[in-house]
C-alpha cells in the first residue's frame, strides 16, 4: 500500500522515523525498516537515513509492505554468469524484483548489483536495460557504463537481442512448433491480454518434452511486451504452471525461466550466455527435464 503523509509545524525538526511512525500509526521499528529498505520518499527523493530531520509541510510517500514479504537478497558467486569490463550478467532467482519498487530498494536485484559494483570499484549507477517479472527467474544483463547501456537498450528495442525462455505449462501444445502473434494490451491492473489495437507481439514456441498433463516448452519472444510469453501461452489455453494471474495450476513459483540471451557486441562479435534453471525448477519439471536434457 502506498500512502502520502504531510508533516505539520508540530513535527518540524523531529526525526524522520519518529514522524513516520506517528503519521502512519506504525511502530518506530517498522518505520526504520521501511526507511532502510528504500520505501520512504521525502519530497520526491528517496531517503534511507532514519535520523533525517523533517520540516513543516514535507511530503512523505511511503510504501507499507505486507508483513513477511520483504527478504534480504543473498546470491552465491555462481549467480554471476559472466562479466567483463562492459557488463555483468546475473542469474536472477524467482520471487525477487528486478529493480526498485515503491516499497523497496534493498532486497531487489538492482540493489544487489549496486553493492556488487561497489565491491568491484565500478563507479557507475545500475542501469536497467531489460526486466524480468518478479516471479520469473533467469538471465539479466547489467551494463557497467553508459555506452554499453545504450547499445544493449537499442538491441532490445530493435528486437535484435536473441532471447530463449523455458516454460512448464499445463495442457497439450497444438504442435511440435507453433507461433503466437496476438497483439497485447493492458486489460486490468497488473494484467495484460490479447486485445484489438494492442501492441504487435510475436513469440515462437517449441515443444521439448511432455509428462502427465504438463509440457516443457521453449519460448523465443521476438518482441518485448509486458507478460508476453505468459499472455500468449494463456491465450492458447496453455497457462504456465504457477501463474495464478493467467490461470496456471498452483505451484510455489512461476515456472518461467530466461535461459539464454545472445547478441552482437559493439565490436561485431557474437556473445551467447546461458543461465541454468535452479534445482527446484528442474525438480518440478520432473521427467520433462530429464527428457529435454537428454534430447
Amino acid at each position: 500500500m502506498i500512502i502520502e503523509l504531510r508533516t505539520t509545524d508540530e513535527q518540524a525538526g523531529r526525526r524522520l522515523d519518529e514522524v513516520l511512525a506517528l503519521l502512519a500509526a506504525i511502530s518506530k521499528g517498522e518505520a526504520r525498516r521501511i526507511i532502510d529498505r528504500g520505501g520512504c520518499v521525502l519530497n520526491g527523493a528517496m531517503v534511507r537515513v532514519a535520523s533525517r530531520s523533517v520540516r513543516s509541510g514535507d511530503l512523505l510517500t511511503v510504501g507499507v509492505m505486507e508483513p513477511g514479504r520483504f527478504q534480504e537478497l543473498e546470491l552465491s558467486p555462481e549467480a554471476i554468469i559472466y562479466q567483463d569490463k562492459h557488463l555483468l550478467a546475473v542469474n536472477k532467482p524467482p520471487g525477487v524484483a528486478s529493480q526498485r519498487t515503491p516499497y523497496q530498494l534493498k532486497g531487489t536485484l538492482e540493489y544487489w548489483v549496486a553493492e556488487e559494483f561497489a565491491r568491484q570499484g565500478v563507479r557507475e549507477p545500475v542501469r536497467i536495460v531489460h526486466r524480468l517479472d518478479r516471479g520469473t527467474s533467469g538471465l539479466m544483463l547489467f551494463p557497467k557504463h553508459r555506452q554499453e547501456a545504450a547499445w544493449l537498450s537499442e538491441l532490445f528495442r530493435r528486437g535484435e537481442m536473441g532471447k530463449r525462455y523455458l516454460a512448464l505449462i499445463a495442457g497439450a501444445p497444438p504442435a511440435e512448433c507453433w507461433q503466437a502473434e496476438g497483439p497485447i494490451g493492458k486489460v486490468a491492473s497488473a494484467r495484460w491480454g490479447i486485445v484489438p489495437g494492442g501492441r504487435p507481439a510475436r513469440t515462437e514456441f517449441r515443444l521439448l518434452a511432455t509428462e502427465e498433463g504438463t509440457a516443457l516448452v521453449e519460448a523465443l519472444p521476438h518482441t518485448g511486451r509486458t507478460h508476453q510469453i505468459r499472455v500468449h501461452l494463456a491465450a492458447d489455453g496453455l497457462p504456465i504452471v504457477g501463474d495464478a494471474t493467467y490461470g496456471g495450476t498452483p505451484c510455489n513459483r512461476l515456472m518461467l525461466h530466461c535461459a539464454e540471451l545472445s547478441w552482437r557486441r559493439r565490436d561485431g562479435t557474437l556473445l551467447r550466455l546461458a543461465a541454468p534453471p535452479d534445482e527446484a525448477y528442474r525438480e518440478r519439471c520432473g521427467r520433462c527435464w530429464s527428457a529435454a536434457a537428454g534430447s
